[in-house]
Order: structure tokens, then C-alpha cells, then sequence
């Protein structure tokens, strides 16, 4: 019994050695307190990729970054975005002249690569930067310290005319490894182009899947696609599959690396705009922020598993919830992408969609996302809403003009709090807070009170303080030759926070 005993408190000391931290307790001795939760505090570290703007040479980019203002993890901090390498085709590489010249090119592209395009200067106050034509990059970018928690960027590109006309915006997106994009296309009428953008300092190898209403699309050039390190890669969907298909859901994979995904969209009919990824698979997921004078709304929804889907299609409005009259419920099946026209679903209100199991007991996880459009025929433009993750503890969306800009909050179970503020103008012009309170089942569509002395453009922040959950989004309009011309970013939580464990107690020195 003795040596048994003996056994116990040196196993438990090697373990103090190899981890740092351990509890040693005696046989029979009382049990140690339970370990302390959990404690929230400040990322230190977050990157985000920005796609390349448009390949028009009548687009003009605005490039938005912003911290909202609050307790970082560090005194001081960088947060810089800068732009993508471009790919260098070495194909030449036997002739030595081409060689040299490819070379210095790609030397000179390294060295404006570690130039900032636009970097935050401090928490609470929006950096902006402009580029005009289509030579503007892909942008890759890193914030550090007191700038990291809540960093958020967004470029608005506005085209005025071509087959890319449109107001399309974009927030940057965090790197990853998995997205879903329900909503993208390979009709004759469409260019949807997938671009893939790595941060890193070595190369990515994605995959892309594509599922139509019959399942997956052939495809033989979807697999193994290499994206260099820190660079951007565009592929044009039409071109992994000869099947022409209206609605279909894009699955985009890394084998190794990670990178940012997001679609571009542009119909010859009615427009272009982003397409960012939906929600991971869930039974319950909502899409907020349907303008109230939608002329159309489109719901693309896909059951990435081996079940099929039997789901409620409900409508939060500006007073209650309902469900459209002959489309209460949809059925998805397994691997196969389903879509319906809901119209002028909201007539003249604003809503947000939500989609709930049938039965609760079979909460078959799905992705979706809704195209709507305003203003009919030549007058016609287009954006997307996928589903999204509640605002949670606070979220951020930059570019927010003196006109144009509209918040939608919906509360899809218990009624909830916000506070919304918009924060110190780029160039200018004091900070505004106000509280909303938002209805069980509601969609509240407000314009946000702009900051006192505005010069620039301005963030919106919002946190939940109160109830909920709430999901948000931001509609920015501005209006090009009688064409009323939009886009819809959302706000899910913006991870500034994160949870970090707690030892018991320390005994990573031991008394001899």
C-alpha cells in the first residue's frame, strides 16, 4: 500500500513536469476545489482576406478597415491590409530575358505587396483608402494587439455600367477551411467566379463541388486547384461543369492551407453583387434584412448530409411572424440544392427569413441564402443574404455613408435590447449611441443616427444587451442613373472575444 501510494504522488509530479499544471491528492485526502471557468478575454491576433474589387475598368473601390473602440489584448496593436502577389506564369522560364523580366516583375510586385493600402490607426475610428479601374488586388491583411478584437473591413465597389453593373459589397473574410455558398449559378445568363484568396506564406490546394437540383455536377477541374502563397485565384464556375443549372450550391474545401471564399455574381439581366457564405450547416438558420420594397425574393437551401430536409419558411415582419401563403414549408433533399420564388414576399414591410424543422425532432442541418432584387426590368438590381450567425456580444459593419445606409435587427425568440453605435467618421465628427428595443418575432429596419459632424464614412457596431438572439444586417443604397443600386452585408459575432481555460493550480515548479 505503501509504495502504491508513493506511485501515485510521483506519476502525478511527472505530469506536473510534462503539462505545467497538475493536482496532487492524496488517497483519502478531501478532493481540490473544482476548476475555475473559463476566462473572456481579447483576441491578439486576427487576419482577413478582401477579393480582387472587378475586372471593369469603370469600377471604383472603396476600402474600409475598422477596430470598434473597447479593452484590447495589448497596450498597442497594427492592424494593416495589403495587397495580394500576383501569380507569376514562369511558362517562359527557358528564354533568359523573359526570365529576367518576370522576375524583376515579380520583385517589384513583392516589394509594393508590403506597402499598406489602408491601416488602422485606433480602435473606434474608420481607415479608408480608394482605387479605380481593374487593376486593384486582392488584399490580404493582419491585426495585432489593441486593434485585433473586432477588426472588420469592407470594400464597396460601384460600377455604373457593363455586364458587371451593380453596387457590390463585400465584408473581408476571416480564412478557413469550409464554405457553403447555396445561391451561386452556372446559367447562360450568369458569371459567378469563386475567388480564393490565401494569406499565407505557403501555398493552399482547394477543391469545389458543385450540387444542383439533381445532386452533384460533374466536374473534373474542380479538384487540387493551388493558390499560392498570399495570392488570389478566380475561377469561373461555367467552367468546372458543362451543365448549364440556375440554382445551385458551390462547396468549397481545403486539402491544405487555409484560405478566404467568396463568389461573384454578376447577371447580364438584372446586376451583380457578392455572394459570401452561409451559416455552417444548422436545423435553424435565419436570413435578416429583406427591404421592404423588394420586388423579388429567391430561397436557395441545401441538405449537406445523408437526410433530407422538411423545413418552415417563415417571415419575421414588422409585426409578427407568418408563413407565405402556398410556401409554408420547403423539402430539401439530401445533396440536392432547392430553391422557390417567394416575389414580393415582404410587400412594402421589411423581414428577414427564418427557417425552422417541421418536425423538432429531425433538425437535419442546412445552409441557404435568399436573392433579392429591387426595381423591375432595366431598373433591376440584385444582392444577396445568406444565413448568419446572431450579433452575440457585438458586431461590427464600416462603410456607413451620411445617406443610403439601413440596419435591420430581428429577434427570432424572446425580445431583445441593442445598442447601436455609430462610431467617429474617417474623416471626422463625433460618436452617436442609441438603444432599440426589438420584438419577439420582429424585424425592426432603422436608420441609423449618423455622427454629429460626419465627414467620411462611419462604422455601426452592435451589441446585444439584453435578450435575444438578435441577427442583423446593413443595406447600403446610393442610386446611379434612375437605378437604385444596393447590397446587404451581415453581422454575425465578431470573435473579439475568446474563452481561455483556467488551471487549478500551478505546480509547474515542484520543492524538491
Amino acid at each position: 500500500m505503501k509504495s502504491t501510494h508513493l506511485s501515485l504522488i510521483a506519476g502525478a509530479a511527472v505530469l506536473a513536469a510534462v503539462t505545467g499544471f497538475a493536482t496532487v491528492t492524496a488517497p483519502g485526502a478531501p478532493a481540490e476545489p473544482a476548476a475555475k471557468p473559463a476566462a473572456l478575454l481579447p483576441v491578439e491576433r486576427a487576419g482577413l482576406v478582401c477579393p480582387a474589387p472587378s475586372s471593369s475598368d469603370l469600377a471604383e473601390t472603396r476600402y474600409t478597415a475598422f477596430t470598434p473602440a473597447g479593452e484590447g489584448g495589448e497596450a498597442k496593436g497594427a492592424a494593416e491590409l495589403k495587397p495580394a502577389l500576383p501569380i507569376v506564369d514562369d511558362e517562359d522560364e527557358s528564354d533568359p530575358k523573359k526570365a529576367k523580366k518576370a522576375e524583376e516583375a515579380a520583385e517589384k510586385a513583392r516589394k509594393k505587396a508590403e506597402k499598406p493600402v489602408l491601416a488602422v490607426q485606433e480602435p473606434g475610428k474608420p481607415a479608408v483608402a480608394e482605387a479605380d479601374g481593374s487593376d486593384a488586388p486582392a488584399l490580404v491583411g493582419l491585426a495585432t494587439g489593441a486593434l485585433a478584437p473586432g477588426w472588420t473591413a469592407q470594400q464597396t465597389t460601384e460600377v455604373t455600367a457593363g455586364g458587371s453593373r451593380g453596387l457590390l459589397g463585400v465584408t473581408c473574410t476571416a480564412p478557413d477551411t469550409n464554405f457553403w455558398f447555396p445561391g451561386a449559378s452556372t446559367a447562360k445568363s450568369r458569371q459567378d467566379y469563386i475567388h480564393l484568396t490565401n494569406p499565407d506564406d505557403t501555398g493552399a490546394v482547394a477543391d469545389i463541388e458543385l450540387y444542383g437540383p439533381k445532386g452533384t455536377l460533374a466536374s473534373d477541374v474542380g479538384d487540387g486547384i493551388t493558390v499560392p502563397a498570399r495570392s488570389s485565384v478566380a475561377v469561373l464556375l461555367s467552367t468546372l461543369t458543362s451543365e448549364a443549372v440556375d440554382d445551385l450550391t458551390a462547396h468549397v474545401t481545403t486539402r491544405s492551407g487555409r484560405i478566404g471564399a467568396v463568389v461573384m455574381s454578376a447577371d447580364e439581366n438584372a446586376g451583380s453583387d457578392w455572394i459570401t457564405a452561409s451559416a455552417d450547416p444548422s436545423g435553424t438558420l435565419v436570413m435578416p434584412g429583406i427591404p421592404a420594397d423588394a420586388t423579388s425574393v429567391h430561397l436557395v437551401a441545401f441538405a449537406p448530409g445523408e437526410d433530407d430536409a422538411d423545413v418552415k419558411v417563415q417571415l419575421m415582419g414588422k409585426n409578427a411572424t407568418f408563413s407565405p401563403a402556398g410556401n409554408a414549408t420547403l423539402h430539401i433533399k439530401s445533396s440536392m440544392t432547392a430553391s422557390v420564388d417567394l416575389k414580393d414576399l415582404t410587400r412594402g414591410e421589411p423581414g428577414s427569413l427564418r427557417l425552422t424543422p417541421v418536425r423538432k425532432d429531425r433538425a437535419t442541418p442546412i445552409v441557404a441564402a435568399l436573392r433579392v432584387a429591387r426595381g423591375k426590368g432595366d431598373q433591376q438590381e440584385i444582392a444577396y443574404i445568406p444565413a448568419t450567425g446572431p450579433v452575440g456580444a457585438r458586431a461590427s459593419v464600416p462603410d456607413n455613408r451620411a445617406k443610403g445606409s439601413t440596419l435591420s435587427l430581428t429577434a427570432p425568440g424572446a425580445t431583445a435590447k441593442v445598442k447601436v453605435t455609430a462610431s467617429a467618421g474617417s474623416d471626422g465628427g463625433e460618436p452617436a449611441v442609441e438603444t432599440y428595443t426589438v420584438k419577439a418575432g420582429t424585424t425592426l429596419a432603422i436608420t441609423p443616427k449618423a455622427p454629429e459632424g460626419l465627414k467620411g464614412s462611419y462604422a455601426l457596431t452592435v451589441e446585444t444587451t439584453s435578450g435575444g438572439p438578435v441577427h442583423a444586417s446593413r443595406s447600403l443604397a446610393l442610386t446611379s442613373d434612375g437605378v437604385q443600386m444596393f447590397t446587404v452585408q451581415t453581422l454575425p459575432d465578431d470573435g473579439g472575444m475568446v474563452e481561455v481555460p483556467s488551471a487549478r493550480q500551478d505546480l509547474s515548479v515542484l520543492d524538491d
